[in-house]
């Protein structure tokens, strides 16, 4: 949950970033947006790996990206600086739907997106798999799909990338001893990881729009919160519908249905923070202004004691969750620590 809230969150940086600053030209902006991308696509490449064996998709390579993508998007077809920042706005017909239509082409570009991840899922032949599978593969489905794992997202994966820089211990490999490899950072699924940011962006459009116009704002986010398509694609189910929702696949209702959680949480928090001012943010505002050093830390020390320790029972939820909150909770002060002695890794 906390990383498709970090995509969704990553698609507000674009504009609230370009415009809470100087106004810089357009060749600035363009470089601090590909400077940025590519630093979050091989900041892991530099720890100690072997290259033979590379995971080339992961978790700040598939954000990297997905900001590339959002913020060319914004850059290209907006005008951030004038419209936000000198309140130079042309609302159009409809004032009430200034935060969509002026944007129109970057809605257009996502959605041409979204019919190709549609069309390569359900329409891309796939090697003795049915077209459009979404299954586990392994003894899933009866055990007649074994080598089908992701479908059509792990089988272009395994096509472009090779098996072997690919993650090699899916989750269904535990429940449906599924052997094939499968990333949810694949290709495929970040077509949709580029849709949730987009729907981040929209986010800070609103916010930026509005700003301290309380009841604007918070009526768009619970609009946009309700999750009608979720509702139409899942049948209002868990599990069944026309596209279920997914996380490994990152399905288009495993999207709309977690972008509709986001909006609500920020609703919440906006209410809390900005409207009533009850709460500051604390504690969790010290690891957001640390993010990338607690992520990276993360990924070197999570095999060290005291973030992780051999447990008595490892199938114990209680001592995983202590384990959790442990960690957690170092991180968050380790976090405050360097806030205090305002130590920031930015990129």
């Amino acid at each position: 949950m906390m990383y498709n809230k970090l995509g969704w969150k990553s698609g507000g940086v674009p504009c609230t970033h370009g415009c809470s600053g100087s106004h810089l030209s357009l060749e600035k902006h363009s470089f601090c947006i590909y400077k940025r991308a590519c630093v979050s696509f091989t900041l892991l490449a530099c720890l100690p790996v072997s290259w033979d064996n590379l995971r080339i998709p992961g978790v700040l390579q598939r954000l990297g990206f997905t900001y590339l993508v959002v913020a060319s998007l914004e850059l290209l077809f907006t005008r951030c600086l004038e419209m936000f920042c000198e309140n130079e706005r042309s609302f159009g017909p409809c004032p009430a739907l200034q935060d969509i239509l002026p944007y129109w082409p970057q809605w257009i570009f996502i959605l041409m997106l979204e019919v190709i991840w549609l069309c390569l899922t359900f329409l891309l032949p796939v090697p003795d798999c049915p077209r459009g599978y979404l299954g586990p593969g392994g003894i899933g489905d009866f055990g007649n799909y074994p080598n089908c794992t992701g479908g059509a997202a792990g089988y272009i994966d395994r096509l472009l990338l090779g098996e072997k820089h690919l993650y090699q211990h899916p989750s269904s490999g535990v429940i449906y001893q599924s052997t094939m490899p499968y990333d949810p950072e694949g290709i495929l699924g970040t077509i949709n990881s580029i849709v949730m940011a987009f729907l981040g962006l929209q986010a800070g459009k609103i916010t930026l729009l509005y700003k301290d116009q309380h009841k604007q704002i918070m009526s768009r986010f619970a609009i946009w919160g309700i999750g009608i398509i979720s509702a139409i694609l899942t049948k209002c189910s868990k599990e069944e519908g026309f596209i279920p929702i997914n996380k490994n696949l990152w399905s288009i209702s495993y999207v709309t249905t977690t972008s509709c959680f986001a909006f609500i949480l920020l609703l919440l928090i906006y209410y809390l923070v900005d409207v009533r001012k009850l709460w500051s943010g604390a504690p969790f505002l010290y690891p957001g202004m640390n993010s990338i050093l607690v992520y990276i830390g993360h990924q070197v020390f999570a095999n060290y004691f005291p973030f992780k320790w051999k447990m008595q029972d490892s199938q114990s939820h209680a001592e995983h969750l202590t384990q959790n909150l442990t960690a957690t909770t170092l991180w968050v002060v380790i976090s405050y620590i360097l806030y205090r002695k305002r130590i920031f890794w930015k990129i």
